[in-house]
């Protein structure tokens, strides 16, 4: 079973959007897709980052036709906020987001684990995303923003991956400050880094890396 985990640098990156185009690049080489959102906050009635995901998997894997959107959550909550703030009643255990993760492989070959917010949101006192993405051993892809003031949240959150060892990629998500991107931002990632991309240009790529490495691990 291969897994990939989907970070952040934070909430409002764009990573159910990556996933989806994850989920739809994966298909067309071959894989059976399937996809989990790991812990959803803010949910009212329903999970709309898990329901998102369910409504690209019924078009790519008819196994996952039959759930719901609160299938592919192993814990949500109604208060938007980080899982530990918004878990009130202290009952989210990170084993049970493994068992989710595990009982849903059984319908795919890939799976795609989203998680929330960025890599030190806290899922409990002393857990945290990342610490969720490294008891998967689920290679990361890191989502980052376009906009001023990303070069620190990308670098931080890289060095943090790092530091605890994980195999990781990263992309920048254009969606915002477009415009004022190649003169505001790229400079420095094209001095300083080789193989970055962008969700819009290298998301192909990456996947067919990921695939080739995959298959020769």
């Amino acid at each position: 079973m291969q897994r990939l985990f989907v970070t952040a640098t934070g909430t409002g990156v764009g990573k159910t959007h990556v996933v989806r185009l994850l989920l739809r690049a994966f298909n067309r080489l071959g894989y059976r897709v399937g996809a989990c959102k790991a812990v959803e906050t803010g949910v009212k009635q329903i999970p709309l980052d898990a329901q998102c995901l369910l409504e690209e998997l019924r078009g790519l894997n008819p196994h996952f036709a039959k759930f719901k959107a609160a299938d592919l959550c192993a814990y949500t909550f109604s208060l938007p906020a980080a899982p530990f703030c918004a878990d009130r009643e202290r009952s989210l255990d990170p084993k049970e987001i493994l068992h989710k993760v595990s009982s849903l492989e059984s319908h795919c070959d890939l799976m795609i684990i989203e998680g929330a917010g960025g890599l030190l949101v806290p899922l409990t006192e002393r857990y945290f995303m990342i610490d969720l993405a490294r008891d998967l051993r689920a290679h990361t892809l890191l989502v980052t923003p376009s906009g001023l003031g990303c070069i620190n949240q990308t670098l931080l959150s890289l060095r943090a991956l790092e530091h605890a060892g994980l195999s990781y990629d990263w992309c920048v998500n254009l969606y915002e400050e477009r415009e004022s991107f190649p003169k505001a931002t790229r400079p420095y990632y094209d001095a300083a880094f080789d193989n970055w991309w962008s969700v819009e240009e290298g998301l192909e790529l990456f996947c067919r890396r990921f695939a080739a490495q995959t298959t020769e691990d």
